[in-house]
């Protein structure tokens, strides 16, 4: 079993954008630059996994003009 303080110390998964491609960290220890975006969504549609800063705020938007 994994120590819990170790777990914390790892590097941030690597992820591309489901929507446009970009690479990006997702730091899974709960300080991940999503984390200090003002927008909130409801998950990713089907399929979809996290989504970069840019496609963030442009789903935010989209979503608030609706």
């Amino acid at each position: 079993m994994a120590n819990p303080k170790e777990s914390a110390l790892q590097e941030p998964r690597r992820l591309a954008c489901s929507r446009c491609g970009t690479e990006f960290g997702c730091d899974l220890s709960g300080t991940c630059w999503c984390a200090e975006e003002t927008a909130k969504l409801p998950m990713p549609l089907e399929g979809e996994d996290c989504l970069c800063r840019e496609c963030l705020r442009k789903a935010a938007a989209a979503s608030a003009a609706r």
